[in-house]
């Protein structure tokens, strides 16, 4: 494997809302930069597999939503039919061009975009893998970590016919039956996404509403609306076991407000929350801390234990959202 080495300033690791943020301020500031990701541009999660898809297809919900709600108007439209595949299409063209429009910015502010994977040979030297076959050495003098989050799993859910937020943003199918595990915003919106597309959704939720967390007055609203649209939804109820079959997905619930009889669905889609990247390469050579939920420790700057390295976004604690993010990557840049 080849390899070449360069010095700049400022190294970015992921290049999701907070790590293009950071990169792009570090270069309106006169910084010498160097973005990293594994994606072909800039964009992260939010971009690729998260906000951005996630809201075109809400965009769809809602359209064939207010077509149905248009007969009480006198505007009566004949049932929807749905291409699945040129659905995936038009979403994945939306990402596209997003992602690309990214690229675009990067290179007007003369950020060097690195795609590749990158592991820490010390507190200011980034090794990046490009291609299998040839890599960067950079030596830095900052680095800010911007390595962002992926779905948590469940033990004993998983298998063919279990989705989680980035496979059930791809659209393989469009099950009759889906339970969703978990009552958050991540689980809603794809629940309301597959509902609209014709899946009859449920959602069991361990807690005792959906939404933890929100202002209870916000969801009572939302949830009353979610009661029409999917077949059910059971609270202060978790799933007890998961027997995957070629008929389906057999699930024995418990709790409160259980069902007493074990129930089958064509799918399962786990949406339990997000688990921090901060098992990054060779991070043990440096003086950075994590948590006991394996967030990366940093104070109100975004440093970490060690002075040269800062961690913001997802990596770096709750809650996680773009916009946090981009906040916190304009905050790291400054300091």
């Amino acid at each position: 494997m080849s390899e070449t080495s360069q010095s700049i300033q400022l190294a970015v690791v992921g290049a999701g809302p907070g790590g293009y943020a950071a990169a792009f301020l570090a270069a309106d500031l006169g910084m010498k930069v160097a973005l990293i990701d594994m994606e072909p541009n800039p964009g992260g999660v939010c971009l690729y597999k998260g906000c951005i898809p996630s809201k075109a297809l809400l965009h769809v919900a809602a359209l064939i939503n207010e077509s149905k709600h248009a007969a009480n108007w006198g505007i009566e439209f004949g049932a929807p039919k749905i291409d699945v595949d040129k659905l995936r299409t038009w979403k994945s063209n939306v990402v596209k061009k997003m992602t690309g429009g990214l690229g675009q910015l990067s290179k007007a502010r003369s950020v060097q975009y690195v795609q590749g994977r990158a592991s820490v040979v010390d507190p200011k030297t980034l090794r990046i893998e490009k291609n299998g076959n040839e890599a960067v050495r950079l030596s830095v003098d900052h680095i800010v970590l911007a390595t962002g989050s992926r779905p948590a799993g469940i033990p004993g859910l998983s298998g063919s016919r279990f989705l989680d937020s980035t496979s059930a943003l791809e659209l393989p199918y469009i099950p009759k039956t889906m339970l969703v595990v978990g009552g958050g915003y991540i689980g809603l919106e794809l629940g309301t996404v597959y509902a609209a597309l014709g899946t009859q959704v449920s959602v069991v939720e361990m807690l005792n509403g959906i939404l933890p967390g929100a202002d209870r007055d916000l969801v009572m609203p939302l949830a009353k609306r979610l009661g029409t649209m999917f077949s059910k939804i059971v609270v202060n109820t978790k799933v007890a076991s998961a027997t995957e079959t070629k008929d389906g997905v057999h699930i024995r619930f418990e709790g409160a407000e259980a069902p007493a009889e074990e129930q089958t669905y064509e799918a399962v889609l786990v949406s339990v929350g997000r688990k921090p990247n901060s098992d990054f390469p060779g991070l043990d050579k440096t003086r950075v801390q994590r948590d006991g939920r394996g967030f990366i420790q940093v104070d109100g700057q975004r440093r970490t234990a060690e002075p040269s390295i800062f961690a913001i976004g997802d990596v770096a604690g709750e809650p996680m959202l773009a916009h946090k993010a981009s906040h916190e990557g304009r905050t790291a840049v400054e300091a």
